[in-house]
């Protein structure tokens, strides 16, 4: 190795640096070098060094739920009446946009696919500048271009939906088609069946079935709403009002639903499996389907999002009861359509404000466990020699003696988010000393504000 290559790479010190995956390294310095962490240490370093001064340096962020097609929406759609009646709100989102696809018009349609794809890059974007490197994101009827562009690793879950059993065929199909674009554009794909009100036993079995052909991972909103029940035991309730309104109940032959419960052991013969929301678990099946959760927990995890979950039941998840069932517990967002903004910081506020976990625990449920249940822990969610430089490097104004606790203040601004080493959001100090080791072919050839 020439003299060259051994000073090649880049050195960052900072007040705090976070690994995760063990304890904080105090007046720390981080090496990267070729995109990749090579070493770590406390206090200097050898060789040249970026001083950061008092910011922290942490994994990137792991959003492990996110719909980004709805990042244009201003503000959250109202949660009044509950679940049933937000799905109405979001299905008149969808159905507008819909319809101008179906025009027979092609100007009409490139509009509205470029509307979308507008909306889902500005939530890569407003993610990546919230300390954000990878996403689990939730796709429907249209696969954006913007999911294969640079900016957060995106693991993406084709949803779908069906009860009758032509829609199920039809939903299938669409899928496969949708896993193989997804494959051609390099994109890590996963499978959502949507949740156990919209999703027959028959599509369910097909998709867990693709899912293991393809060891891929599945996601499912599962016990969102007090009301599933209802619909799930005895076909009654606000749900099947919805699925009536919608036009997909049949009363003389209704389709087969599956339990929470019975979902769950469904979702843990994939690789890796989701749990979304997980809300009402404990009340569903006199506490069953919280137990297989448990059960299940070596391949299945929760994700939960805080704000979303408050808006919808006026309640926050029930954090105690997974952390006693002994199962991980990752942080998302959801949607725009339900939270005013994609920080998964501020999820991980909303917690520790309410008592519920402490600053080291939300922040482990928004890197190793977020990163756990996307299934890409091996690539993003903590700090660790040999892994891809996914940091997020925040600035906190107060110093209280937990760096956790600076890390997630309100008043902590993310000032950068570099994946692989390069940034992808925000700035470092020190940018024209970065940009000439770039002009070497080394790292961080896409600075950008």
């Amino acid at each position: 190795m020439s003299r060259a290559q051994k000073s090649s790479g880049l050195t960052l010190r900072a007040r705090h640096i976070l690994p995760m995956c063990f304890g904080p390294i105090d007046s720390g310095w981080i090496r990267i070098q070729q995109g990749r962490i090579v070493a770590m240490g406390r206090r200097s370093p050898p060789g040249s060094v970026l001083d950061l001064g008092d910011a922290i340096v942490l994994p990137g962020l792991v959003n492990a739920h996110t719909h980004l097609e709805f990042s244009d929406q201003a503000q959250p759609l109202s949660g009044d009446g509950g679940l049933p009646e937000w799905i109405q709100r979001v299905m008149r989102v969808r159905r507008a946009r819909a319809d101008l696809l179906a025009e027979d018009s092609e100007s009409a349609r490139q509009h509205t696919a470029a509307r979308i794809a507008e909306a889902v890059g500005r939530g890569l974007q407003e993610s990546a500048a919230a300390g954000v490197t990878a996403i689990g994101e939730i796709v429907t009827a249209f696969v954006p271009d913007a999911l294969s562009s640079i900016g957060p690793r995106v693991r993406a879950y084709r949803e779908s939906i069906g009860l009758s059993s032509a829609a199920v065929d039809a939903s299938h199909s669409q899928l496969v088609c949708d896993l193989d674009r997804l494959a051609a554009r390099g994109i890590a794909a996963g499978i959502s069946p949507h949740a156990p009100y919209s999703v027959a036993a028959s599509l369910g079995n097909k998709l867990l079935h693709t899912a293991r052909l393809r060891r891929l991972p599945v996601a499912m909103h599962l016990a969102e709403s007090p009301h599933e029940d209802a619909l799930l035991a005895r076909g009654a309730g606000p749900f099947r009002t919805l699925l009536e309104n919608l036009g997909v109940w049949q009363s003389d032959s209704p389709p087969q639903l599956l339990s929470a419960a019975d979902w769950i052991t469904k979702l843990s013969r994939a690789a890796r499996g989701l749990v979304v929301h997980g809300t009402f678990l404990a009340e569903s099946g006199d506490g069953e389907a919280i137990a297989r959760l448990s059960y299940h927990r070596d391949r299945l995890a929760v994700a939960i999002c805080p704000r979303t979950t408050q808006l919808l039941s006026g309640v926050l998840p029930p954090l105690a009861r997974f952390r006693n069932a002994g199962i991980r517990v990752a942080i998302g967002t959801d949607s725009r359509a339900s939270s005013p903004d994609l920080s998964v910081l501020a999820e991980c506020r909303v917690l520790v404000d309410a008592g519920l976990a402490s600053p080291e625990e939300v922040l482990r449920m928004a890197t190793q466990h977020a990163a756990w249940a996307v299934a890409m822990e091996h690539r993003s969610g903590s700090l660790a020699i040999g892994r891809p430089a996914d940091l997020a490097i925040v600035r906190p104004t107060t110093f209280p003696k937990d760096p956790y606790e600076s890390a997630i203040d309100l008043s902590t601004a993310v000032v950068a988010t570099l994946r692989s080493g390069r940034v992808i959001a925000g700035e470092l100090p020190g940018a024209s000393v970065l940009s000439q080791i770039s002009a070497k072919g080394d790292l961080l050839p896409h600075m950008r504000r």
